[in-house]
């Protein structure tokens, strides 16, 4: 296990500070409000969520290791996307794909892949997952501006959400009606040419309750984050080219509008949410090779609606949920630069193991693939709560995915043979052909799940729940799941906790074809994981309250891509299997009402069981400390620590080792700066330092993230 001093110094600082805590709370309580910041501690255990059994439950007696943030945490931290939010989250580190753009990977626990498809994002209880690769749509950027909570699971939540609930659970409630008290509008500028605007406001519309929050963002990208190599500056070496674009800065710009409507009654809710991404940066490019031109162009939409049934007995709660989500991707790379030189295979792919030529790309090797996918469900809940000691959820329900991919290129099958010396730069439209990236492609799912909450007495509660999906692909998967919670005094709550859970194999490692590296497999399995969790939440004092989660995991039939007969040719495949061990420290501590210091540090190993070895680019520990002081009346400052340690390498990767690093955020905010108009100055990574996630060996000195930012926030309030 290896820490930098600066990760050394902050977890001594952790230390002394849980210490002196338990000495020092001899202050008056707080006050109870709705601001987060304004609640006691006891208070913030009651916090209503429901993410972890599907029904509301408070947050100290739900049956997971379960996190809320609420809209007022959020803005305090000055965060302006969901990506900020989560980092502060103990045990959740967001990084960086090296196979997908530098898409975020939200690494739980050291389950830590490429295209992160392992954790669930929803909206609003809506899985939002791309089902050509399995992880969330591209690129996905979600500003705050809509977001009234988020509740995070660090977990395995199948037996109720299904799919891709492996290592983690994410639903981002948005604003309503009721969250909204009056019309706002803010906007800000920062570094990188950032700006942003926004609004949120409701109103009353024929008997609907009607809300709507809309952002849009844009930034330049940061110029800063360089790297001095790529794999084409590999390719100059042998072939005698100058065509890399290397030493060149990430490609990190974007464009976002960000809209949301919710319309509520009585008894039904209707969100809608649209996200649109313009001329997105591709961040290290499509193959490694930089690409300032390349870009992502994003149209996500997704509407639900909830009816609850009259409930004339009081007894039974039924409910019917349709959903529908749309997503429209189009990539546009250069896979390689202008001028590159590429050994070319028979079947016109890059092939450098066994080329039929050394073809010229005076335009660049260009790609550019496209998908269409819609996914269409329906979920019927059933609650009872007739029975004295118990509380019984039933859930059934169906979801049909459908995905055609479409794909322009001047390279590969149908295209090139490695016969022509020179290429231009025109592209085939193979989108309608045999030769297109993926033929198109549907499954249905169909699911039941039962689930009974047994109040045993008044300080122990039972939860035990399964779930059965069934999918027209691949076959029926079976994940049960058993919590104890015992409330043995009013300060200690224990949870024992067992979950499985199981990720499904997504339609590009089913099926992806004509490709120079990857080729998909429709035999595959599910992966499987089964999590053993034990929990203890002490309140020590009525100002400081401390909890310690120990969690042991086994992960079977991961999907990798692997070689087969064909050195330079990967099929997917049901190979790796992985266990995890580690624990989870956090403590919030109140001196006084008008002070709050947050903490955790987390510790986890994971590790390929056939290798022993330490799962890569997953950082072995985490600390984070949070402080948010109302220093003077309408004055509010808050400061984030964030260190990142103990990452290895892959086997074979002879690079030195991966660098800790630490990030120090800041923000400053004053209400009523002028009358209704708030002011906020957020610094992020305010010491400079330079932060890099782990890469491919072909970015040899790994990817830099943002150097110091500086952001201006003004928010404005119509009477």
């Amino acid at each position: 296990m290896r820490l930098s001093s600066m990760a050394k110094f902050s977890l001594t600082l952790l230390s002394a500070a849980i210490s002196y805590a338990a000495v020092a709370s001899t202050a008056s309580p707080p006050s109870s409000s709705e601001d987060f910041y304004n609640l006691s501690l006891a208070e913030l255990g009651q916090i209503q969520i429901s993410i972890a059994t599907g029904n509301s439950i408070s947050l100290d007696r739900a049956p997971a290791v379960a996190t809320v943030i609420t809209a007022s945490e959020i803005q305090a931290m000055g965060a302006r996307n969901l990506n900020e939010i989560l980092e502060t989250v103990p045990g959740l580190h967001v990084s960086l794909s090296s196979l997908s753009r530098l898409d975020s990977v939200y690494s739980i626990r050291g389950i830590h892949t490429g295209f992160n498809p392992q954790v669930l994002l929803m909206m609003n209880g809506v899985p939002v997952q791309s089902s050509l690769q399995g992880g969330r749509p591209s690129l996905l950027r979600v500003p705050t501006t809509g977001i009234e909570r988020i509740e995070i699971i660090r977990g395995p939540g199948s037996a109720v959400y299904g799919a891709d609930a492996y290592a983690g659970v994410i639903n981002v409630i948005t604003k309503d009606a009721s969250s909204i008290d009056s019309t706002r509008m803010g906007g800000g500028v920062g570094s990188f040419g950032g700006r942003d605007v926004w609004l949120t406001t409701a109103t009353e519309l024929h008997n609907w309750n009607a809300s709507l929050s809309l952002s849009y963002q844009e930034s330049n990208g940061d110029n800063n984050r360089m790297v001095t190599t790529d794999i084409q500056s590999t390719l100059d070496r042998v072939f005698g080219t100058n065509a890399s674009l290397a030493p060149g800065a990430l490609s990190t710009r974007y464009q976002i509008l960000d809209t949301h409507l919710a319309l509520t009654r009585e008894r039904t809710q209707i969100n809608m949410w649209s996200w649109v991404s313009n001329d997105a940066g591709i961040g290290a490019g499509g193959a490694q090779a930089l690409d300032f031109n390349g870009n992502d162009e994003s149209n996500l939409f997704l509407i639900d609606g909830t009816h609850h049934f009259d409930n004339a007995d009081g007894e039974w709660d039924n409910s019917v949920r349709l959903s529908y989500l749309y997503y429209d991707l189009q990539t546009r790379f250069s896979l390689f630069p202008e001028g590159a030189v590429i050994p070319i295979g028979g079947d016109g792919n890059v092939n450098a193991v066994d080329p039929v030529g050394i073809v010229s790309f005076p335009d660049g090797l260009i790609g550019q693939p496209g998908q269409e996918s819609a996914d269409t469900q329906i979920d019927m809940i059933s609650i009872y709560s007739g029975w004295e000691s118990h509380r019984l959820r039933i859930a059934a329900g169906s979801k049909h995915q459908t995905l055609e991919a479409r794909e322009y290129k001047n390279f590969g099958p149908g295209v090139i043979d490695g016969s022509i010396p020179v290429i231009s730069g025109n592209v085939t439209d193979v989108s309608n052909t045999d030769y297109v990236f993926l033929a198109k492609s549907s499954r249905t799912i169909g699911y039941l799940s039962l689930q009974d909450e047994w109040q045993i007495t008044s300080a122990l509660e039972l939860t035990t729940g399964v779930r059965y999906d069934d999918y027209s692909d691949f076959g029926g998967t079976t994940n049960p799941r058993i919590a104890l919670v015992w409330s043995g005094t009013e300060q200690l709550t224990t949870k024992l906790l067992y979950g499985s859970a199981f990720r499904a194999p997504s339609f590009m490692e089913q099926g992806s074809k004509n490709n120079p590296v990857l080729l998909g497999n429709p035999d595959l399995d599910p992966e499987k994981i089964n999590t053993l969790e034990l929990s203890f939440n002490y309140l020590v004092t009525p100002d400081l309250q401390t909890s310690l989660t120990l969690f042991n995991y086994e992960a079977r039939d991961m999907i990798e891509f692997v070689s087969e007969s064909v050195v330079n040719i990967k099929t997917a495949q049901n190979v790796r299997d992985q266990d995890g061990e580690g624990f989870e420290l956090e403590f919030n501590w109140k001196p006084k009402p008008s002070l709050h210091f947050s903490g955790s540090y987390s510790y986890q190993d994971g590790r390929d069981v056939a290798t022993n070895r330490p799962v890569a680019d997953a950082p072995g520990q985490q600390i984070k400390m949070n402080m948010n002081w109302e220093f003077a009346p309408s004055w509010t400052a808050n400061g984030q620590l964030i260190v990142i340690a103990d990452r290895e390498r892959r086997e074979g990767d002879l690079r030195p080792a991966i660098d800790d690093y630490a990030l120090l955020d800041f923000a400053i905010k004053r209400e009523n700066i002028f009358p209704q108009l708030d002011a906020a100055l957020v610094f992020k990574n305010l010491a400079d330092a330079d932060a890099r996630e782990p890469s491919s060996g072909e970015i040899a000195d790994d990817y830099p993230l943002e150097s110091r930012s500086v952001w201006l926030q003004l928010s404005y309030q119509f009477d």
